[in-house]
Order: structure tokens, then C-alpha cells, then sequence
């Protein structure tokens, strides 16, 4: 009995250790900027001399059981206003350099590139990628669930790309105002992912398992800050907009009918993990247009959701149901009828909490006898564990 007595408080404390994430161990300490950086794609600059170096990345793809064969190194920094990355990426082979396109959010297995993700909430859950192509086409994303990315989101931050035969360096400013995060959190998690098709390699910073992405952000090393992070101070973008336009026939003969239309869109930073969208009389005319789809089956298609109204944390709305079964699908609003107004709040509560909040209306039209509508959403996801949640909807 004295033995089992002895055992049990050792046991106890055990079962109650906070499980530690797979590669803690990769850590890359980051700095205040020892001067200004231009994005230029030169890195040319004393901070990027005095900026820690993260390499000896590892390989993925084919085999992950051994050294990338293709250098790159990574160094970071940032100020006031913005995260600097600079990423130098070395060629093993001869020959240009694979891209297959120069449109933003490009396919990652069809390019040459470099893109990095971010765990900004230190959930292992959610979070933010960015990148870009040897040619400098950019990449940028909402993370969820762990590992998938929503490149139908896209925000204000700049990146040049220097290339020439041994190298290309991409160079990034990106806006602690276009990031959400954690207040007072101190590591972020983080990784670097390189694909270079020359040499058919895909790599990472961190030991990351063939059959896992390179986006999962259970594999993540982390990001430790030297000081607080900047806090969101009067974030609020305002985007209106005037559209006239005049029609007029001559057979029969009418007055011209001259038509105006008046909206606003307004994104406003309830907090550094909160967000308002805000919409009157919505445009969405700068959306690019849905791709073609031949549709064979007997269900409806559901084409993704490219209003940026609509897309910061859409997967709180959006990531529900099945492919063809779902409870909510944010592509009706507004099909059959013009928007009148709408807000929409989403975001992280704490740690485990996240919420969406959305109340839409739109017009009547009386030509067709379709009557106002009002659509409104509640999203509450709670973390389970260390990667699961529950949600109600």
C-alpha cells in the first residue's frame, strides 16, 4: 500500500500535462526592424543582416526521411505597421523556372514557390498563409480546421520577387492590420513551405510526415515575439461607391432614363481577433466571374463564395453539412434580388470560442411578385481537445 500511495500523486500529475505540440522545439525568435525596409526583392537592408535565419529545411516529398536537396533561407522582422518576410530561394537545378500561371492564388503543385503559414490564435486551428510563385504571382488565404486554406480571401499587403540564375528572393510587407491575432500571445506558430519542380522536391522548415500538408498547423515551429504586439487602433476601412448610367430608346421614342446607385462597404476591427462587416447597397461588381461548369448530375452547383462581404471566416458558415447537402449556402443571398443591407461579425471570443453573426435583407420586386427577405445566421464553435470543436448552427 505505501508503494501504490507513492505512485498515484505521480500518475495524476502526468494525466494532467498540457500536450506538447510536435515540433516546439523549432523556434524562430523575431526583432524590431534595426532600419526600414523597402520591398524590393534586393534585401539590401541592415535589418535583413541583423534578422535571425531560419534554414536546413526539411524534405517532405518524395521522401521524408532526409535533408532538402534545395537551399532556402527565411528571415523575418517587423515595426510599427507591418510583418517583413524575406525568403531566399536557391536553385539545384539549371533551366527557368516552373510557373505555370500569373494569377493570384495560383495551384501550389503546378509552381516553383514559397509560402509560409501562420497560427496567430495558437490554436493549431485556424490562421493565415501567404506566398507567392518564382514569377511573384501572390498567394493568400484564411486557414481552418488545421490545414485547409480559403483562397477566395484577399487583403492589402505588398511582395516583390528578385530572380536571376542561381536565386529568386521574395520579399513581403504584410499589415499587422490585415492579421488577426491573440492580444498579449507571445509565440505564434509558424512554417515555411518550399515546392521547387526542377528537382520534384516539396520541403518545409519542420519535420512534416509525406502524408500530411504542408499547411497543417499541428507541425507548425513557433514565432516568438522580442515584445508585445502592436495593438489594432482605429481599423476601419470604408469603400464607397457611385454608379450612374443612362439608357434611352429610339424606337419608340423615350426620354432618357438616367439611373444612380449609391453603397458602402465598411470593415471595422472590433478587436485584434473581431471583425464587423458592414454593407449598404452592395455593388459586388469588382467579383471575378464563376468558371464554367458543365453540370451532368440532378443536384445544383455550388459555386464558390468570391464577395468580400463574405469571406473572413467563412468556414464558420460555409464548412457545414456535405458537398451536396448543406444548411447554408451565402451564394442565394442576393441571387434573385438586390441587397439592401447587411452586417456580419465573426471572429475569435478566447482560446476556444469562435462566433459568426450575420442579418442580411434584401429588396422586394414587384415585376415578378418576390416578396423582401431577411436571412440571419448564428455560428458558436467551441475547441474540443486539442484539434476538435462542436458547432452550433
Amino acid at each position: 500500500m505505501r508503494k501504490l500511495a507513492c505512485l498515484l500523486p505521480i500518475v495524476c500529475f502526468v494525466l494532467v500535462l498540457p500536450a506538447q505540440k510536435k515540433n516546439a522545439a523549432y523556434k524562430y525568435f523575431i526583432h524590431r526592424a534595426t532600419s526600414p525596409i523597402k520591398v524590393d526583392g534586393m534585401m539590401d537592408e541592415k535589418a535583413w543582416l541583423d534578422a535571425p535565419v531560419a534554414a536546413d529545411f526539411c524534405m517532405v516529398l518524395p521522401m521524408d526521411t532526409s535533408c532538402s536537396k534545395v537551399p532556402t533561407e527565411v528571415r523575418m522582422a517587423y515595426d510599427n505597421d507591418n510583418l517583413y518576410v524575406v525568403a531566399v530561394c536557391y536553385k539545384a537545378a539549371q533551366g527557368p523556372d516552373m510557373v505555370e500561371s500569373l494569377r493570384r492564388d495560383f495551384n501550389f503543385v503546378r509552381n516553383d514557390n514559397f509560402i509560409f503559414f501562420m497560427d496567430t490564435f495558437g490554436d493549431q486551428t485556424t490562421g493565415f498563409s501567404f506566398g507567392a510563385n518564382a514569377a511573384g504571382a501572390q498567394w493568400d488565404g484564411t486557414m481552418y480546421d488545421g490545414g485547409k486554406v480559403d483562397l477566395n480571401w484577399d487583403n492589402k499587403w505588398l511582395s516583390a520577387v528578385k530572380n536571376d540564375a542561381e536565386k529568386y528572393v521574395w520579399e513581403a510587407a504584410i499589415p499587422f492590420k490585415t492579421l488577426r491575432y491573440k492580444k498579449g500571445i507571445k509565440e505564434w506558430g509558424i512554417n515555411f513551405s518550399r515546392n521547387d519542380l526542377k528537382t520534384t522536391e516539396k520541403s518545409s522548415w519542420t519535420p512534416i510526415p509525406r502524408q500530411f500538408p504542408t499547411a497543417s498547423l499541428s507541425y507548425t515551429g513557433s514565432l516568438v515575439w522580442d515584445a508585445p504586439l502592436p495593438e489594432h487602433h482605429s481599423n476601419i476601412s470604408l469603400v464607397p461607391y457611385l454608379l450612374t448610367g443612362t439608357s434611352k430608346s429610339y424606337s419608340p421614342n423615350t426620354p432618357a432614363d438616367f439611373n444612380t446607385h449609391i453603397g458602402l462597404d465598411a470593415k471595422v476591427a472590433v478587436s485584434s481577433a473581431m471583425n464587423l462587416d458592414i454593407t449598404v447597397h452592395p455593388d459586388f461588381s469588382q467579383v471575378d466571374v464563376d468558371k464554367q461548369v458543365t453540370n451532368l448530375s440532378r443536384f445544383e452547383l455550388f459555386y464558390p463564395e468570391r464577395r468580400q462581404f463574405f469571406l473572413e471566416n467563412a468556414d464558420l458558415f460555409s464548412n457545414l453539412g456535405f458537398a451536396n447537402v448543406r444548411p447554408f449556402f451565402s451564394r442565394r443571398i442576393g441571387l434573385d434580388a438586390p441587397i439592401n443591407a447587411g452586417a456580419r461579425m465573426t471572429g475569435k471570443i478566447d482560446k476556444n470560442w469562435r462566433i459568426g453573426l450575420m442579418d442580411m435583407e434584401t429588396g422586394r420586386i414587384d415585376s415578378v411578385g418576390l416578396p423582401a427577405h431577411n436571412f440571419a445566421v448564428l455560428a458558436l464553435q467551441r475547441k474540443l481537445f486539442k484539434k476538435s470543436n462542436i458547432e452550433f448552427f
